[in-house]
């Protein structure tokens, strides 16, 4: 009896280990592939970077970065090769045109799961990155191409990185970090670096934002004091060098400031009635089209109803329906409030 019980575990267990599908080899051979290819695609994202920047990466760069021997790293230099991904030029390495393709498709799927985490999840900003990340890897091009298009095609990310179109084409990002700053003219934030993390935390804990209009009007070595003409905003030159902005032309200032008396629409008081002047430029993808489902277009008439005891979400009413917003939301919707009747 006891020999048939030995029996029936070995058996069970050699089916455990070597079931075609599900059998801890199968799934252990997965997830070594799985783990290659993630490296593979960080070590490309890693050399699209780098000749972005104008210089190339280097087997020690890359090592560093995924933080694995410079045994592995060069096999996985190899491996590359093999794939005719990368070429080695002495010291340096090179993206071929397949790498290069290879790049850009794990960045446009980085990217896109930013955007989507950011709007649609409503993940702090902080951890989107982090969790973009780990999904960039399982998508195909088809898959890719799917997300965009339910995005809405987003031109960039929401930390104003460009996101690239299907057949590989990308903007460069137009910028220079606050710290390069010599006018005194307005700047508009177009990019705000998210690593190291606790230089990002800082800035979002600052309040400043994606497609703002600021001025720099004091810089010392100790602080940078930015102002949008309402608040102002103080950051250590080590964190301001993560804010990237471009100049804004007088013509330019002129065309993109809103109408005087426009304000958000939660500053509106009960029963206070406005006109939708737009929506703030931070609108992306489904929000965006949800806003524009919803009747919050240009020229419609908006008004709060319905206090609520706790404040958010609030009621408005708008096309003759109430919809409930919350504070986040009804602050991305300008508003120029009606003359007292």
């Amino acid at each position: 009896m006891n020999t048939y019980i030995w029996l029936a575990l070995a058996a069970g267990v050699l089916l455990l280990v070597f079931l075609p599908r599900y059998g801890l080899l199968q799934r252990f051979k997965i997830w070594r592939e799985d783990r290659a290819r993630e490296l593979a695609e960080d070590a490309l994202k890693h050399l699209l970077d780098r000749e972005q920047q104008g210089r190339h990466a280097s087997p020690e760069s890359l090592g560093g970065l995924l933080e694995i021997s410079s045994q592995n790293t060069m096999k996985l230099i190899a491996r590359m090769e093999e794939q005719n991904l990368v070429q080695t030029r002495g010291h340096e390495l090179h993206l071929t045109a397949e790498g290069e393709r290879w790049a850009l498709h794990v960045v446009r799927a980085h990217r896109l799961w930013e955007r989507y985490l950011a709007d649609e999840a409503r993940m702090p900003l902080q951890q989107v990155h982090g969790e973009a990340h780990r999904r960039e890897h399982s998508l195909t091009e088809a898959q890719v191409n799917a997300l965009d298009a339910a995005l809405g095609h987003p031109s960039t990310d929401p930390h104003g990185d460009p996101i690239p179109g299907p057949g590989g084409q990308m903007r460069i990002l137009e910028a220079l970090p606050l710290t390069a700053v010599q006018s005194e003219g307005a700047l508009r934030i177009t990019h705000l670096e998210d690593e190291p993390a606790i230089a990002f935390e800082q800035i979002l804990a600052a309040g400043l934002r994606l497609g703002q209009v600021i001025r720099l009007i004091e810089k010392t070595p100790q602080r940078y004091v930015l102002s949008d003409g309402e608040n102002e905003y103080r950051l250590a030159p080590s964190v301001a060098a993560n804010v990237q902005v471009t100049l804004l032309s007088q013509p330019a200032l002129e065309q993109e400031t809103l109408p005087a008396g426009v304000v958000p629409l939660w500053r509106l008081a009960h029963d206070q009635h406005a006109e939708i002047i737009s929506l703030d430029a931070s609108v992306q993808g489904f929000t965006r089209r949800r806003f524009l489902d919803l009747g919050l277009t240009p020229g419609t008439q908006i008004s709060p109803e319905l206090k609520n005891f706790f404040g958010d979400p609030r009621a408005y009413r708008v096309r003759g329906t109430l919809i409930a917003l919350r504070r986040e939301q009804a602050n991305q919707i300008w508003v120029k409030p009606n003359p007292a009747q």
